[in-house]
């Protein structure tokens, strides 16, 4: 009933969060969203920003991905149902709460190729010792971007720690300019003989970092 109202006018549960301070989870068209005050965390725009930066991905030789940053988990979902990806998805998050909607709200739960972490980004990234494929980083709290995610020795540790040999996928700001501290994120990327492609505006709004090896 709420799904076919919701055509007719939002409808909103709100959640409180350590994290994000105040959840809405919202049913609009039809649709379920999970947003902050001022941002769409899951199901909406970012869907779409986080889809469009895995368009230009070759995912067939991905056999594991990291997840930084799951939200209500809108990219696991369009991995397995556009993309058709069925193997291991690692994710990430911080907030105890933000997992909880993830699973109660979106069914979204551990199985046997998706692994869903209570922790800390920065500190998973400095003790892992997994390599995966592909990284999706998608880290924010309402629009911003934590600073230690923009820092160079996060992304050291990351190359350091063999995260990754493969790809990466930032979605990277919501600023209309990029900062000093993400050109130099870009700038490190390229010492480490990765191509980058910067994609500013996607859906109007970000701006979305793909990194791979030369």
């Amino acid at each position: 009933m709420i799904k076919y109202l919701s055509y007719l006018y939002p409808m909103t549960r709100k959640v409180k969060s350590k994290y994000s301070e105040t959840l809405e989870i919202t049913w609009y068209n039809g649709k379920k969203h999970l947003n902050t005050k001022n941002a769409n965390y899951s199901y909406g725009s970012l869907q779409a920003i986080l889809k469009f930066g895995l368009e230009k991905i070759d995912l067939k030789p991905i056999n594991s991905i990291l997840l930084l940053g799951l939200g209500g988990g809108s990219v696991i979902e369009t991995l397995r149902e556009d993309f058709d990806y069925q193997k291991q998805i690692t994710a990430i998050d911080i907030d105890p709460v933000i997992i909880e909607i993830a699973k109660t709200e979106y069914q979204l739960e551990s199985n046997s190729n998706t692994t869903i972490i209570c922790e800390d980004a920065l500190q998973f990234v400095k003790t892992n010792t997994k390599q995966f494929d592909l990284i999706i980083i998608d880290l924010f709290i309402d629009i911003t971007v934590p600073k230690p995610f923009l820092e160079v020795s996060f992304w050291d540790d990351i190359m350091n720690s063999k995260s990754t040999n493969g790809v990466i996928l930032f979605n990277a700001s919501l600023e209309d300019k990029k900062s000093n501290q993400l050109n130099s994120v870009i700038e490190f990327l390229k010492t480490k003989v990765y191509k980058v492609d910067v994609y500013e505006k996607v859906n109007d709004t970000n701006t979305v970092i793909i990194s791979q090896p030369l």
